[in-house]
């Protein structure tokens, strides 16, 4: 169902990529009074059952429109989830794992970019964390000054003398916040997807960092997590 998008109600572009992070992000978004345009990403990904989580999302929050953007980012290959890379699956470490899509975040912001300057929309939101990750360069506050600063100096908008804002309202939360943050919105987690790694029967592996990241917020929630895993 989609929302009223007449003038006086004000657009937001909001990158939902069907995970937690981007769910709770979406609902601020809305919470906060803006019209939910929303835009996921195909990029052709190992976990490609957060496309469909995306579409359930942007359906339950009234999303205004829901553009899902196919580019196929296996031609460059490069990632875990985006190559024939096994998914680690040993935890948590401190080094940038290969789940990392190279640049990832800055061409998923730049099409956000785009579309809001279409749209006439001045917001532009994302889910990005720098507490609970794995260390992804492209998740850090100073990436997201940065963008907020090249997306003035690249557009007609920018030219203008209108900027663009872009609010990471998850940027220093940790997973047991983001979670309660859901909960607090009236979000049902069970329709966001983590994995990295699905298995064949539809489960979430468990064991990949953004699994283990996950179980391990709701638990110090203190919140009941409906994903079904495999581990």
């Amino acid at each position: 169902m989609e929302t009223d998008s007449s003038s006086d109600v004000r657009q937001a572009v909001v990158l939902l990529s069907g995970g937690l992070d981007s769910m709770v992000t979406a609902g601020l978004a809305r919470e906060a009074g803006f019209a939910v345009n929303a835009l996921t990403i195909d990029y052709n990904q190992r976990h490609r059952r957060e496309i469909d989580a995306a579409r359930q999302i942007a359906g339950v929050l009234g999303a205004t429109r829901h553009v899902v953007l196919p580019l196929d980012l296996r031609q460059f290959g490069g990632s875990a989830l985006t190559d024939d890379i096994a998914v680690p699956k040993g935890g948590v470490g401190p080094d940038i794992p290969v789940t990392y899509v190279p640049a990832r975040n800055l061409v998923f912001l730049s099409l956000t970019l785009a579309w809001a300057e279409a749209v006439d929309a001045s917001d532009i939101f994302i889910g990005v964390n720098a507490l609970d990750y794995s260390g992804y360069p492209d998740c850090r506050p100073e990436f997201i000054g940065a963008f907020e600063e090249i997306a003035s100096l690249a557009t007609k908008v920018g030219s203008e003398g209108r900027g663009f804002r872009i609010h990471a309202p998850l940027q220093y939360l940790g997973k047991a916040d983001i979670a309660r943050e859901a909960d607090r919105l009236g979000l049902d987690p069970g329709m966001s997807w983590s994995c990295y790694d699905p298995q064949p029967d539809g489960r979430a592996c468990g064991l990949c960092d953004s699994c283990r990241l996950r179980k391990a917020g709701f638990a110090d929630a203190g919140l009941t997590d409906p994903t079904a895993y495999a581990a």
